[in-house]
């Protein structure tokens, strides 16, 4: 298994054979607090950490500073948001849904949006699918 270790978080990459594993588990809150304690996040930076990268899918833990907006494209086949903490309004064109802690949102079209938090800090979990069909 091919293991990164970056700021004691454990990353899993693209070559790992932890795809084959048919379990893993990781303790977020636990994630989300060291993420919090680093210097970048001390210095007003957002902090986001890979959990997994594959040819075929990206799953991004987020965590955001109240008050920060993340503008963004939807490039892949879909993207999908749950928010494991705090509130985040998501907007495309004329549309805004309010995203709180537990909710889930995937997005399949090829859009522009932004991300913002208010008056709280938040973090969701991202994942990207890619579309590629092949896997090793």
């Amino acid at each position: 298994m091919e293991v990164e270790e970056i700021n004691n978080m454990t990353l899993y990459s693209r070559n790992s054979k932890f795809l084959d594993n048919p379990a893993v588990s990781y303790d977020l809150p636990k994630l989300i607090k060291k993420m919090k304690d680093t210097k970048g996040w001390k210095n007003g930076e957002l902090a986001a950490t890979i959990l997994l990268k594959s040819p075929v899918k990206q799953i991004v833990l987020t965590v955001l500073h109240d008050d920060t907006e993340i503008k963004s494209f939807q490039s892949g086949d879909s993207i999908t948001f749950q928010i494991i903490e705090g509130k985040v309004k998501y907007q495309s064109g004329e549309e805004t849904i309010i995203l709180e802690n537990g909710q889930h949102m995937t997005l399949y079209k090829n859009i522009k949006f932004s991300l913002t938090t208010h008056d709280e800090e938040s973090a969701f979990l991202l994942t990207i699918n890619t579309g590629s069909s092949e896997r090793n």
